[in-house]
């Protein structure tokens, strides 16, 4: 039954028999066959059937929660036995938040030199599809904001706290400020993330807050690559994540001002399903995060940035 499981998982995510076929490395025929035997054992229709694949049906949908579950325990009982072995071995699958994929490398390179057999699937998602997948066992850990009322049932690991800074043309109205205000920058012409992503929503209470009310950027995009991409041309300003410059830096002709805020920024951190026992790799992967020391990386990148110790105590970032 395994083996049919893995079938309307595929069916599930492709939407489609020949692709879902394609994706299991078997025929359309003896997929469907499959999906057809596993409807007469569980006595349920699964899958509605019309001229091509119309989706499955409520009992359908069970199913696949259920089939989710029984594969995440099955690759969970691999991971146990390879470490028995002499070595974990397997796929973590790890999902992450846009804004934090940045950060993924200063956990996952340490992880995999500690575990070389191990394999990684790292997969930008949002922050509600991540709470969504790892219900459903979609997803064995996540790297996601923790201040969220949605994030039920899981255990929570933080990592560091979002800092946030203005990134402005060198010559520019703010290029001689030592600090500024979310205020006082809302004028600016500005290039930001979409209003979908919760990073924005962050940044848009802070403005608000400032007394700046809806802010109405030259430029909104989905893509941190997007924004930086925009700002290379030295005539936008954008309010960045610290967590941004261990990828993207400073551009060139641009400098960076620290924001004072009214708030402590968002935390974030990894995220994994609260069961037992956990998945060995994503046991494995929180206590190389909690090694890893990953505030304090990018704590000392931001210092070396603004060319200033960075004081906790301060209010300004």
């Amino acid at each position: 039954m395994l083996r049919q499981l893995e079938y309307l998982v595929a069916l599930a995510r492709e939407r489609h028999f020949g692709r879902a076929a394609a994706a299991c490395f078997v025929s359309q025929p003896s997929l469907s066959a499959a999906i057809r035997k596993l409807e007469h054992e569980l006595d349920v229709p699964i899958a509605r059937r019309g001229r091509r694949f119309e989706g499955l049906t409520p009992e359908g949908e069970r199913v696949l929660l259920w089939a989710h579950r029984v594969l995440a325990e099955r690759d969970a009982l691999r991971q146990e036995l390879s470490a028995a072995r002499g070595g974990l071995a397997g796929t973590l699958r790890m999902g992450a938040i846009p804004t934090a994929l940045t950060v993924a490398p200063l956990l996952t390179t340490p992880f995999l030199d500690r575990h070389p057999r191990a394999r990684i699937s790292l997969e930008s998602l949002s922050s509600r599809d991540i709470n969504h997948r790892l219900a459903e066992f979609e997803v064995d850990i996540a790297l996601t904001y923790l201040d969220d009322d949605s994030l039920v049932h899981v255990r929570k690991a933080p990592l560091y706290e979002e800092r946030y800074l203005l990134l402005t043309p060198r010559g520019g109205p703010m290029d001689g400020k030592e600090t500024t205000r979310w205020g006082e920058i809302a004028a600016l012409p500005l290039c930001l993330l979409s209003p979908q992503m919760r990073n924005r929503r962050i940044m848009d209470e802070y403005f608000a807050a400032d007394g700046a009310g809806a802010v109405a950027p030259a430029v909104e995009t989905d893509s941190v690559a997007a924004l930086y991409a925009h700002l290379t041309a030295g005539h936008w300003s954008s309010v960045i994540s610290h967590a941004w410059l261990h990828m993207f830096g400073v551009p060139d002709g641009m400098r960076v001002v620290p924001l004072e805020i009214p708030a402590n920024g968002q935390r974030v951190g990894l995220v994994i399903a609260d069961r037992t026992p956990e998945p060995a790799l994503a046991r494995e992967l929180l206590r190389t995060a909690s090694e890893a020391g990953v505030r304090e990386a990018l704590d000392h990148l931001l210092d070396q940035h603004l060319q200033q110790p960075y004081r906790p105590d301060s209010g300004v970032l």
